[in-house]
C-alpha cells in the first residue's frame, strides 16, 4: 500500500473525515493483498502484508467512537489475519535468528511451519476475508454515518459483571 498523506478537513467532524478517508484505506488494503497474492511468494515476503494489516487495523481502531459496534467485527477479522501472519513471521524470524545452527530437522520444521502458515493466510484471505461481497461489506460500512458508540455507565458496567 503506497503511503499517502491523509488530508484532514479541519472544517468537519472526525466521523465525516473517517467516512471520507477510511473507505479508501480499506480499498487500498484489499488491492494490495490481492496483488501480493496474485504471484507465488516466499514466506519471508509475507511480513509486508503483516505490516499493512497492522496499519489498517490500528488506524481503524482510532475511529472506534465514530462507528460503534459494527467496527468490532471488522477489527476482529483483521486481527485473525494479523495473528496468522504473526505466526508465519515467528517461524521465519526464528529460522533467521538461528541461522542454520540447529540442524536439518529444526530447519525443516520451521520451513514447513512457515509454508503452512503462509498457506493458511492465503486460504483465510480467499475464503473468508476477501470472499464475494466482503469488500463491499467493509466499504459500505465505512462510508455510512453511524451513531457514536455508547459509553457504558458505571451502573450498566457493574450489572454486566
Amino acid at each position: 500500500m503506497a503511503k499517502r498523506k491523509i488530508k484532514w478537513d479541519e472544517h468537519t467532524t472526525a466521523a465525516a473525515n473517517a467516512r471520507r478517508i477510511l473507505p479508501r484505506l480499506a480499498a487500498g488494503y484489499f488491492k494490495e493483498v490481492r496483488d501480493f497474492l496474485a504471484t507465488d511468494r516466499e514466506p519471508k515476503e509475507f511480513h509486508r502484508m503483516r505490516l499493512a494489516s497492522k496499519r489498517v487495523r490500528y488506524t481503524l481502531e482510532l475511529f472506534r467512537p465514530c462507528y460503534g459496534p459494527g467496527l468490532e467485527e471488522r477489527l476482529d477479522a483483521l486481527k485473525t489475519l494479523q495473528d496468522a501472519l504473526g505466526d508465519l513471521n515467528d517461524a521465519v524470524a526464528t529460522m533467521h535468528l538461528l541461522g542454520g545452527r540447529t540442524g536439518e530437522e529444526v530447519e525443516k520444521f520451521l520451513s514447513a511451519r512457515a509454508e503452512e502458515k503462509a498457506q493458511e493466510f492465503r486460504v483465510h484471505w480467499t475464503e473468508s476475508f476477501d470472499a464475494p461481497k466482503q469488500e463491499q461489506w467493509w466499504l459500505g460500512f465505512l462510508r455510512k454515518p453511524h451513531a457514536p458508540a455508547r459509553k457504558r455507565t458505571v451502573k450498566r458496567a457493574l450489572a454486566a459483571g
